[in-house]
């Protein structure tokens, strides 16, 4: 599919994070349109267009794959069902933004990565954070030294989860590491620019199996360290520390930033040794565009579709999973398609 001006974008079900994130994310960007929405409930789709003045409305998710207006789609649906619409979407020749986790194992995100270079659509995993200017600007740092040779990266992400919510569900994809969890993985690789070569993990399982609460530690070239800790039994945290040879850098919301709110960063590089081992250290705080992450990610997605080379490949979404799926089996709990 060739696309000129704008891409316009359908969205498949009216999650949570539709309202979120990729509503207002779509309408800040300055390459796309948000053109139609579906829902199984066509009175649900109807009353979200109203709301939102899309212009199109579809009573099912293949009418809005079957409009010839919408060039991309973004499929927020609970993980089991986005191999299928992928699938779909691709078949449908639309460009494809996918929730994350990309998949329920490796194997399957290898599976719609390969359906979709087939059909010659790109497809990305909704990972917006890594958008943001910060996240951006923070990997410059990394790389150019700024905090001396990389050594450490920890992440937490946890909130007190709702009993009934469907990422309790095995069957579904469930579990605190698919849903948070991921989020520090994706950190550990980005910053780290490599994939871990061992993982260690325990975790705590709820009376569903899925893991409630679980810590990993993953190891990567030349040395670097990343631990990652998630949970839905935990009070809410989103924090991020990068740990060099001479520095640290602290990442305060560091996946999800307030809205309107001025992201920082608090780095701290080492000085003169002193007992309390922090004499002569510089601490700069730093602030950050405050962008709508969302829309960033959207205009990211673009400029891969402009080139036809996506910014985050869906080979990336791949090795994602396969490191999801290390640190599931490490933490000896299943791994595979509604049985983790």
């Amino acid at each position: 599919m060739t696309t000129r001006g704008p891409l316009r974008w359908g969205i498949l079900g009216c999650a949570r994070i539709t309202r979120r994130g990729l509503v207002p994310g779509i309408r800040g960007s300055t390459t796309g349109v948000l053109h139609a929405i579906a829902s199984r409930d066509p009175a649900v789709a109807r009353h979200w267009a109203d709301e939102f003045g899309i212009p199109r409305a579809h009573g099912s998710y293949q009418s809005l794959l079957d409009d010839p207006q919408v060039d991309a789609v973004y499929i927020p649906l609970p993980n089991e069902l986005h191999w299928p619409w992928v699938a779909a979407s691709a078949d449908a020749g639309k460009h494809v933004l996918c929730e994350k986790p990309l998949a329920l194992d490796a194997a399957e995100a290898a599976a719609m990565a390969d359906h979709c270079r087939d059909r010659g659509v790109p497809l990305m995993e909704a990972f917006m954070w890594r958008h943001q200017p910060r996240s951006v600007a923070l990997r410059r740092l990394v790389l150019d030294g700024a905090i001396g040779s990389l050594r450490l990266v920890r992440s937490s992400f946890s909130f007190p989860i709702a009993e009934g919510d469907w990422r309790l569900d095995p069957a579904r994809g469930g579990g605190a590491l698919w849903d948070v969890g991921c989020y520090g993985v994706s950190a550990a690789r980005f910053y780290a620019g490599a994939e871990p070569s061992r993982v260690a993990a325990v975790a705590h399982a709820g009376p569903s199996g899925v893991d409630m609460t679980l810590a990993a530690v993953l190891e990567f070239p030349d040395g670097v360290l990343a631990t990652v800790d998630c949970s839905f039994e935990q009070p809410y945290r989103c924090t991020c520390e990068i740990v060099g040879s001479g520095g640290v850098i602290e990442v305060p919301d560091a996946f999800l930033p307030p809205a309107g709110a001025v992201p920082t960063a608090r780095v701290r590089t080492i000085g003169a040794a002193s007992d309390s081992g922090s004499g002569g250290d510089v601490v700069k705080v730093l602030d950050f565009e405050a962008v709508d992450q969302y829309a960033a990610m959207i205009d990211a997605f673009a400029r891969s579709v402009e080139a036809g080379e996506p910014v985050d490949p869906a080979e990336d979404g791949v090795a994602q999973m396969a490191v999801l799926e290390r640190i599931l089996a490490a933490a000896g709990l299943a791994t595979g398609p509604g049985s983790h």
